[in-house]
């Protein structure tokens, strides 16, 4: 009877190891719980359990590719480009050169004073109306100083007065030149120095009689007969002087 007892529970004992097995079996075959797979036959079940993470060995070192320089036929061969060099820094700008420059200074022609209204024209005419009754200082006060002076002679060729040479206000002739007496100091002679005029013109200018004579290297000097004028003409027949006494 006891032996009885012990075979069915050793009966049953198997059957529920044999159930648990069967269970096992299949969780092993469907780890997902999916009751639709396949049933795996015992000798193909995983004796262990499933790995649940990911292990990523390393790969080969990446290796980047070297570039090569090409040169295209028919181009140049590249140059590597020059560093130039750094301007040198600018000086810093002088107060004084950005001062204005003075403007340059342009001569001018002197502007010649206007000839008294009481001479008129020709200041020969009117200086040969003052004979007898000018002294120095009576042209001086007209005519301004003068611009320089020299003895006047006589036949004996000694010193018998002065002459004194001034810039006509009429701009008409070179020079005038005013002769005074070493004695009474009176105008005696008046000088002037026509720039252009030939001995023909002054026949056309102051016709009658003259007379001639020869002076030094080789001049001629003519004297009026009908006026108080004498003329100096040099060898080609240029007035040099025109005396007015």
């Amino acid at each position: 009877m006891k032996w009885s007892r012990l075979i069915c529970l050793a009966a049953a004992l198997a059957s529920q190891l044999a159930a648990s097995g069967a269970a096992a079996d299949r969780v092993a075959a469907n780890p997902d719980g999916n009751s639709d797979a396949l049933k795996v036959p015992a000798v193909l079940r995983r004796s262990e359990p499933r790995d649940s993470w990911q292990v990523t060995l390393p790969g080969p070192p990446s290796v980047t590719p070297a570039l090569r320089k090409v040169a295209l036929p028919g181009l140049p061969p590249l140059t590597p480009a020059v560093k130039l060099a750094p301007s040198p820094a600018k000086p810093a700008a002088d107060a004084t050169l950005r001062r204005p420059l003075p403007l340059p200074v342009v001569p001018t022609a002197p502007v010649m004073p206007s000839p008294p209204l009481q001479i008129g024209r020709e200041v020969a005419s009117y200086c040969q109306k003052q004979i007898g009754h000018w002294k120095q200082s009576d042209a001086r006060k007209l005519l301004g100083e003068p611009k320089r002076q020299r003895p006047a002679y006589d036949e004996e060729k000694s010193v018998n007065g002065t002459i004194y040479a001034y810039t006509d206000p009429t701009n008409k002739y070179k020079e005038l030149e005013l002769d005074f007496a070493l004695q009474t100091g009176s105008l005696r002679t008046v000088f002037v120095y026509p720039p252009r005029l030939t001995w023909q013109q002054c026949r056309r200018l102051w016709n009658g009689p003259v007379a001639s004579a020869d002076a030094a290297r080789g001049r001629k000097f003519y004297s009026y007969t009908n006026r108080r004028l004498d003329v100096l003409v040099d060898p080609t027949g240029n007035v040099i002087s025109l005396g007015w006494y």
